[in-house]
């Protein structure tokens, strides 16, 4: 028993083996215990703090009780060996990836808070990813210059280094620089948010996904289309998604042998057939021009909802109310036709 290890004898390696082993038992059985009595009393409370404490609890990683046990096995043993130092900064280690861990937890926990406050909006979901995402990366970089600090490297000549290496790292990566500083764009400025239709030159669809590099829409055809951010700012896009509501026009001809007076009365008649939708606002109803076969009236309304299917519906109700009062009243519709005049002449 008098055998060393790493400066260590082997009675000490066993004691610090078996104080660890008994205290991580231990602990887990303290969290397991604790983390159902919280979660319980969570579930019967509006207060977001037991909330939180359980979600902490059930967060805690079996390593991190590991090294915990271990940094207080180190400390009961209380040796001078040259090995202990290196051991207590594994566990350290091991304290900042579970400090990192725990924070993360805490920041997805607010961003579904204020998501919950906001009614899961789409503009918010997007802005609120944006920060999960900008404050994982900030917590994590300082997680790894702790570790990298604990290990003894002069984390401030590495930031300073990191300074002149940004600017050959930032020509290689320009692209994706620019689609990030895009992305930055697109969730400040909101010009879509999750679920708009967009109409980008010759493709359209609904945005499913706006993320770092890249924002994917679900095309009509069911297909995904995917766009890098930054020639997505760069394009010319139709955003269906803030019509609040639509204008729709349309042409009908009536053909030459209508009666002028049907003719002064076609424009209400076409009016009451609008008007008789739901969700319809009449706009105008002219005979607009004489055509090389029909007199054509052009008319124009809103929908006042910017629902495509509900726009056809409407649109269908009318064209179908129309030829219900043309067929009543006994007005022709109006189609190409040619009139071929012989007159008859002496033959040469």
């Amino acid at each position: 028993m008098d055998a060393e290890y790493l400066g260590l004898a082997l009675i000490d390696w066993l004691e610090l083996a078996g104080i660890t082993a008994a205290m991580t038992i231990v602990l887990m059985g303290i969290r397991r215990l604790f983390f159902g009595r919280i979660s319980a009393m969570a579930a019967k409370t509006q207060n977001k703090v037991d909330d939180v404490v359980a979600e902490l609890l059930h967060g805690l990683r079996t390593f991190f009780l590991f090294v915990v046990s271990f940094y207080v096995a180190v400390e009961f043993i209380a040796t001078d060996t040259p090995a202990i130092p290196s051991l207590l900064r594994v566990v350290f280690i091991g304290m900042f990836i579970q400090l990192g861990l725990s924070s993360s937890d805490l920041i997805r926990l607010s961003s579904e808070w204020y998501l919950e406050s906001k009614k899961n909006e789409p503009s918010q979901v997007t802005a609120a990813n944006a920060m999960v995402m900008v404050g994982r990366l900030v917590l994590w970089t300082i997680v790894v210059l702790l570790v990298l600090d604990n290990f003894g490297f002069d984390v401030t000549a590495l930031v300073a280094g990191l300074g002149i290496g940004g600017i050959a790292i930032a020509l290689a990566v320009q692209n994706v620089l620019a689609d990030l500083l895009a992305y930055v764009s697109i969730v400040a400025d909101q010009p879509f948010v999750f679920g708009d239709f967009l109409v980008i030159d010759d493709y359209s669809g609904t945005v499913e996904h706006i993320g770092v590099k890249t924002t994917r829409i679900r095309s009509l055809s069911g297909e995904q289309v995917v766009f890098s951010n930054n020639d997505l700012l760069g394009s010319r896009v139709r955003n269906y998604g803030r019509m609040s509501e639509r204008r729709a026009l349309f042409t009908i001809g009536v053909t030459y042998d209508t009666s002028h007076d049907m003719l002064q009365a076609l424009p209400s008649k076409l009016k009451a057939a609008v008007e008789a939708q739901d969700n319809t606002r009449f706009d105008r109803a002219h005979l607009k021009s004489f055509g090389a076969s029909s007199i054509d009236f052009e008319i124009v309304y809103y929908m006042v909802v910017p629902d495509y299917a509900s726009y056809m519906d409407t649109q269908q109700a009318i064209n179908l109310q129309i030829h219900d009062v043309f067929t009543r009243e006994g007005v022709d519709f109006a189609f190409p036709t040619q009139t071929l005049y012989i007159e008859k002449g002496e033959l040469a």
